[in-house]
């Protein structure tokens, strides 16, 4: 990040850090929202195959639920793109980048109604590690920007994780 120094000369120099936060500050959280990002868009066409492959008597419901999570998952995407940029980061994703950091996975498998379910739930689990790192080294820095995005991201995943964890009952 660049550093700016007051050119007032009747004033002592001071220095000011470019958002307050150095490079090396801001490294690891780019670097924890990058892996985020790139979960995120692996989870969001996993959800897309779901919504469109789902089979069975839970289809309409289970149709509806993907929709609503991958709409959910879409604007996060675009969150997280954003942050990045905040930070003077361009987050330039290839499809092969996005696989190379995505923690998350597509086996190609057919999968059944509550197969599904399970595959998100676990994918969940990813989100929500990814996002505890990312929130550690925001709250490490002081950046309550990011913190504050990650707790609304986390408040929602773990209400969805409930939900979908209480269909498989």
């Amino acid at each position: 990040m660049e550093i700016i120094k007051s050119q007032d000369k009747n004033k002592t120099t001071k220095e000011f850090k470019k958002l307050g936060f150095t490079y090396l500050e801001t490294a690891e959280i780019v670097v924890n929202l990058n892996t985020l990002l790139a979960n995120y868009q692996v989870f969001y066409n996993k959800l897309r195959n779901f919504h469109w492959n789902i089979e069975g008597p839970e289809f309409f419901e289970l149709h509806e639920e993907f929709e609503n999570e991958y709409n959910t998952v879409k604007k996060n995407i675009d969150i997280v793109a954003e942050r990045i940029r905040v930070f003077g980061i361009k987050p330039n994703f290839t499809l092969k980048k996005t696989l190379e950091l995505s923690e998350i996975r597509e086996d190609g498998k057919n999968l059944s109604a509550i197969e599904m379910v399970r595959e998100v739930l676990k994918d969940f689990e990813i989100l929500h590690e990814n996002m505890m790192s990312a929130l550690g080294a925001s709250l490490d820095t002081g950046d309550v920007a990011t913190e504050q995005m990650l707790t609304d991201f986390l408040r929602a995943l773990e209400k969805r994780n409930w939900m979908f964890t209480s269909y498989l009952k």
